[in-house]
């Protein structure tokens, strides 16, 4: 009986011994979640690597859009097809008579100051109207009267850069057309303010060259993106290190105590 009994209290102390290396269930809990952790964190700097691969090849895009030679504005056979990712910033030029009459006010922010952009109706020689935005205009000439020499009459032609809409308004501001009030240049519903029809679902900036009267001021677009893709790639894979380093040392910690 007594040799019998040996063998079971060697075999019940080593069950013992690995029961109290084996991780406990928190241990266990906090090693799943922080392998999930470093898989996400990894997973979202990859993303964002490729984010900023695509980013600067849209940039390198439309630089070379914004710097390559006129082309008509499109007309309403190409308004179906027209996109913010194709077609944004090309510049684009086109002939007909500004309905100065029916200008709209955008307000703007700009290298000069606080004021408007100028809307203005173009009714092109082709059977569409275009929103032209002309340039900016100081608040103190917001007044048409108090820029006569800019007020274009008869025919005329305006090479800008080709502007998708901006609908509602901004991110705190939302546009009033009861009241007249316009925070973004949101095409369709100036059009119906206005009275407008047969109207292009983009508008177009005008450049530097289109108005010899001084005001409104063209040429003001600043072509910018957003691209901080690399430092929140960098961030995310500095948190998976971190969590793996912290994750390791725990790990040794418990099985070296």
């Amino acid at each position: 009986m007594t040799g019998g009994a040996g063998p079971r209290t060697s075999k019940t102390g080593r069950d013992l011994n690995e029961a109290e290396r084996a991780p406990p269930r928190p241990l266990a809990v906090f090693i799943v979640f922080s392998l999930i952790g470093i898989a996400v964190f990894t997973a979202l700097g990859v993303w964002q690597i490729e984010r900023r691969t695509w980013k600067l090849a849209l940039i390198d895009r439309v630089d070379h859009r914004a710097h390559a030679q006129p082309v008509a504005a499109p007309g309403p056979n190409a308004w179906p097809k027209i996109n913010r990712v194709d077609d944004e910033y090309k510049v684009v030029s086109v002939t007909g008579r500004f309905a100065n009459d029916r200008e709209t006010l955008v307000e703007a922010t700009t290298e000069q100051g606080m004021g408007y952009w100028v809307m203005t109706p173009l009714e092109s020689g082709d059977g569409f109207v275009v929103l032209v935005n002309r340039g900016f205009v100081p608040t103190d000439r917001r007044d048409p009267a108090t820029r006569k020499a800019g007020q274009i009459e008869g025919e005329t032609s305006v090479t800008g850069l080709l502007r998708m809409t901006e609908p509602k308004g901004t991110f705190l501001r939302a546009n009033k057309p009861a009241v007249d009030r316009w925070y973004s240049r949101d095409v369709a519903a100036i059009a119906k303010v206005r009275g407008l029809a047969n109207v292009a679902p983009y508008f177009i900036d005008a450049g530097s060259a289109s108005n010899s009267g001084g005001l409104p001021i063209g040429g003001l677009t600043v072509i910018s993106f957003y691209n901080h893709h690399l430092l929140y790639a960098v961030t995310w894979f500095a948190l998976a290190l971190m969590l793996a380093f912290a994750l390791a040392r725990v790990i040794r910690g418990h099985f070296t105590n």
